[in-house]
């Protein structure tokens, strides 16, 4: 029994193009990790300020938000796997640059937001494409949801090697080191898409205009309860909790009196955290249930952030942020799964464009919050407001369950993940 569990929790790497992609990028966000935290930390050196911290973040991160909608209508028109080769061989260029800047000595805050908004930009297509090919990449569709969650287990899997490579290599050379790192992970990640056999994308010429079809696209996302609630949801948390990551530096340096290898090693415990997330889901035989996992892990997610915030001890921080990576890459997984399975196939890139949007788009402005209010309030009682604010995120969404499973079943049911049966049995989606 536990070998063909074991078996069935991976199946989705019986396909080729996913192992090539499980592949190139398990090695492409190890070095993309390493960026994030050497990032964080040569911003800080250079300037001491928790308000900067927050406007790099928020550099990063705001092309993307503006930019996301306009992405998912390319990417619903042309090859996706076009776009992600670009996507990569731009994002190389970018920490390449980042490396010599760096290495040289000569780098500035000025360069660092120039760069970190050109990463943006790309990030703007490079996610709504790479989230919508993940369907082609596993034809059977029944193996998607277990594709995405073997997919989150990588991305934790680095979030946990990648910021402690980072800290060690921080402390011995300098950040320099970590963005080269990072601009040569990426060919492993273009090779193994061009070594992919994909069925020739038609490039669906569009029938109507760009600013038709974002409306199209506004109107689905809007008008379909469950997509709705969740993006809500995950707006939310992405304003108020998730920009907790953008304060480590100072959680490592004041109130931990600790350097880069204990930000490594606060990193390296949401990695753990958010892996042991990920292998659970990696576990789960259908998408049935996760419906209600999304609430509960916000609501963690929450407890988990007040917990760190009253922390003045390195093992209390590193046990509350094993916590909330759980609670936060439980949320993360089981919404993607949901939106993947339900959404129509013609609307994927616009759909995921504002997944995009909610996830990684209104990080810039909780960033940029969270600078603001550490810079007034402190790092620690930024975190505790952060908290409270996810679990009242999680109670409304609780609230939200009986329309959105109404909506669910039908498409539940055509799709075989569960049996047609009278309405009142139809208590889990």
């Amino acid at each position: 029994m536990p070998s063909r569990d074991f078996s069935h929790a991976w199946r989705a790497l019986r396909h080729r193009n996913f192992r090539l992609f499980f592949g190139g990028q398990s090695i492409s966000v190890i070095g993309t990790w390493m960026t994030r935290v050497a990032t964080s930390w040569l911003v800080y050196r250079l300037t001491g300020s928790a308000l900067l911290l927050g406007t790099v973040s928020f550099a990063g991160q705001i092309p993307t938000f503006l930019l996301a909608p306009l992405a998912g209508v390319v990417v619903d028109r042309i090859d996706r796997r076009k776009v992600l080769v670009w996507t990569q061989a731009l994002a190389m260029v970018q920490s390449l640059a980042l490396a010599a800047l760096t290495l040289s000595n000569r780098i500035t805050i000025g360069e660092v937001l120039v760069l970190s908004a050109f990463q943006g930009l790309i990030n703007a297509f490079d996610m709504p494409a790479r989230q919508s090919f993940m369907v082609q990449m596993v034809e059977d569709r029944g193996d998607l949801s277990n594709a995405i969650a073997i997919n989150s287990s990588m991305v934790n899997m680095a979030r946990l090697v990648g910021p402690s490579l980072a800290g060690l290599l921080i402390a011995v050379k300098s950040e320099g080191w970590c963005f080269l790192v990072d601009g040569i992970s990426y060919i492993a990640v273009i090779v193994s898409l061009l070594m992919m056999r994909v069925a020739r994308a038609e490039e669906k010429r569009a029938r109507t205009s760009t600013v038709t079809q974002l409306k199209e696209g506004w109107t689905y996302v809007a008008g379909f309860v469950p997509i709705r609630s969740i993006l809500l949801l995950f707006a939310l948390l992405s304003l108020m909790g998730w920009p907790f990551m953008v304060l480590m530096p100072i959680f490592a340096a004041k109130i931990l009196h600790g350097g880069p290898h204990t930000l490594g090693f606060l990193m390296g415990a949401v990695g753990v955290g958010s892996l042991a997330s990920a292998l659970s889901l990696v576990m789960r035989r259908s998408v049935r249930g996760l419906t209600r996992v999304i609430p509960v892990a916000a609501v963690i997610f929450g407890i988990g952030l007040i917990a760190f915030g009253f922390s003045h001890t390195l093992w209390l921080s590193m046990a509350m942020m094993l916590v909330t990576g759980f609670g936060m890459m439980q949320g993360l997984t089981g919404s993607n799964t949901i939106i993947q399975t339900l959404v129509d196939e013609n609307m994927r890139g616009r759909v995921m464009s504002y997944y995009t949007m909610a996830f990684v788009g209104m990080a810039p402005f909780g960033s940029l919050l969270a600078g603001a209010m550490a810079h007034a309030m402190g790092a620690p009682r930024t975190v505790i407001v952060s908290g409270v604010a996810c679990i009242v995120g999680g109670i409304w969404f609780t609230t939200q369950l009986p329309a959105i499973r109404k909506d669910m079943r039908p498409i539940y049911e055509r799709l075989g993940i569960i049996p047609a049966a009278p309405l009142e049995e139809a208590t889990e989606s």
